[in-house]
């Protein structure tokens, strides 16, 4: 996969595998308004200049046996992005609203390339596992006789594809400093150069009947890679499949990646063995718009990987990420002689040991308190031992810290038991928390202007804008963190 890995991005990874669901930024052609889809996918439709890519992609999805409620219908006027779906009648809580059969599903298995995708497998194994997928991709976007090209015609070209990955350097690191987002891309980017070089490249250049170097680019793969991420679906496993199989490979589902997120979604997909079904999750109103769901995805996950972010105050799984070098500053700074300072070592080299910290991680905040409560419980445990105490705990493995159970961790650092705890330790989690908030590249006060400005906030760019939502929100938790542990 993609990214930084750190304690902040196994959640991402675990969202990507059990709930990654769609798409964003939504770089739909024009198309006529509004597009009815009523049962007949083509009814109401009109004839009008620009429509013939949608009306393409609605004959095929008609052909491949792609069902719709009769309530919902496509639009590109009244949805929050170009276009989405709304609802022509009232919907009641477990409504069927779509149903797609698994042969209309884009993926390594169903693409024309198959054969030769199966027989190279063994020189397309990557980390990330979408290495299959892009090639595929690859080819069905740039072949005219591909059976998937009504779909693929909607992105007659990837330029509205806005992932951080596609602004300048300087323009990440000045908006999005301290948010995690600049180093997250800059692995991406190393990672889909290696990738491409190492692993796709060669692999193409043995299959000139298919692909062609001079058109299948590092810069289109890179795009294509952005299209996976912003809108690809990731099928979960079973329970009981979940600690010994990889995760499924991700696949493209057409009509599903019309669907918008927010946070507080009205509907979900769910997997059969037969087809993907869109369900309402609960009922939905006349003229509102039917909104999926990623996963609980902080802000900084949505504009990484989707390009886009929710208004700060609507997103309740927003988080901040506190650098677990912060805590061992602020920890740094209580010490008052030589001997505190080499026992601090100590201290921090044992819970490396116990995988509680690394040097690129991070302990999570959200909204209600902390996400990462035993690694951050247990890290404030041990760097406010006395001598005595640390001796005995790493006598004994720290097994007498059976009675430190998870509802109690939990509880003490949500934001009701944040107040409460010892003052050594409310005192090594406000000053990593200040080291944070100083990390940022803009003054809170000055982002909560902008905010504020319905005028002055009209004229930022859209990149400036979605820039400004993940910082301030992040600020707002390290600002509320701070209150709840000041002296």
């Amino acid at each position: 996969m993609y990214g930084v890995f750190n304690c902040s991005v196994w959640i991402c990874i675990y969202l990507l595998i059990f709930f990654r669901k769609v798409n964003r930024p939504k770089n739909f052609p024009p198309g006529p308004q509004p597009i009815l889809i009523f049962g007949n996918l083509m009814k109401n439709l009109e004839m009008t200049e620009g429509s013939d890519p949608l009306q393409s992609f609605l004959q095929w999805c008609e052909g491949v046996g792609l069902k719709l409620n009769n309530k919902v219908y496509i639009s590109n006027e009244g949805t929050v992005a170009e276009y989405g779906m709304l609802a022509k009648e009232d919907i009641d809580e477990g409504e069927l609203l779509f149903t797609i059969p698994r042969m209309a599903l884009l993926h390594q298995g169903t693409t024309k390339v198959l054969a030769v995708l199966e027989e190279g497998k063994a020189s397309l194994e990557n980390t990330s596992g979408w290495v299959p997928l892009l090639l595929a991709l690859m080819y069905e976007y740039t072949s005219p006789q591909s059976h998937w090209r009504p779909y693929l015609s909607l992105w007659s070209d990837f330029t509205a594809l806005d992932h951080p990955m596609f602004w300048s350097k300087d323009e990440r690191d000045r908006l999005l400093k301290g948010t995690g987002i600049p180093e997250a891309v800059d692995t991406d980017l190393t990672n889909i150069q290696k990738e491409y070089k190492d692993i796709v490249l060669p692999f193409i250049t043995l299959h000139p009947d298919l692909w062609d170097p001079e058109r299948h680019t590092l810069d289109l793969y890179r795009s294509l890679v952005a299209f996976v991420m912003a809108y690809s679906f990731q099928e979960p496993l079973d329970e009981e499949d979940e600690d010994e199989k990889d995760p499924n490979p991700p696949m493209m589902v057409p009509i599903a990646d019309m669907l918008n997120h927010v946070s507080n979604h009205n509907a979900n997909l769910e997997y059969t063995p037969e087809c993907l079904k869109m369900v309402s999750v609960r009922s939905i109103r006349k003229g509102e718009e039917v909104f999926n769901t990623y996963g609980q995805m902080a802000n900084w996950q949505l504009l990484h990987m989707y390009g886009f972010a929710e208004p700060y105050q609507s997103n309740s799984n927003d988080t901040a990420d506190i650098p677990m070098s912060n805590v061992y500053k602020a920890a740094v700074q209580v010490t008052r002689s030589e001997a505190e300072q080499r026992l601090l070592v100590e201290k921090w080299s044992l819970l490396c040991e116990m995988e509680m910290v690394g040097d690129k991680g991070v302990f999570i905040f959200g909204k209600s308190g902390s996400l990462t409560d035993t690694e951050m419980y247990t890290t404030l445990k041990i760097l406010c031992m006395s001598v005595e105490e640390f001796e005995d705990f790493r006598e004994n493995e720290g097994w007498e810290e059976a009675d430190d159970d998870e509802e109690k961790m939990l509880q003490a650092l949500s934001n009701e038991g944040l107040p409460s705890l010892p003052p050594l330790w409310r005192h090594l989690v406000h000053a990593a928390a200040r080291f944070t908030l100083d990390s940022y590249g803009e003054d809170m006060l000055k982002d909560k202007v902008l905010l504020e400005d319905k005028d002055g906030y009209a004229k930022l760019s859209s990149r400036q804008r979605r820039a400004l939502q993940v910082r301030y929100g992040q600020k707002t938790i390290l600002h509320q963190l701070l209150e709840l542990t000041k002296p």
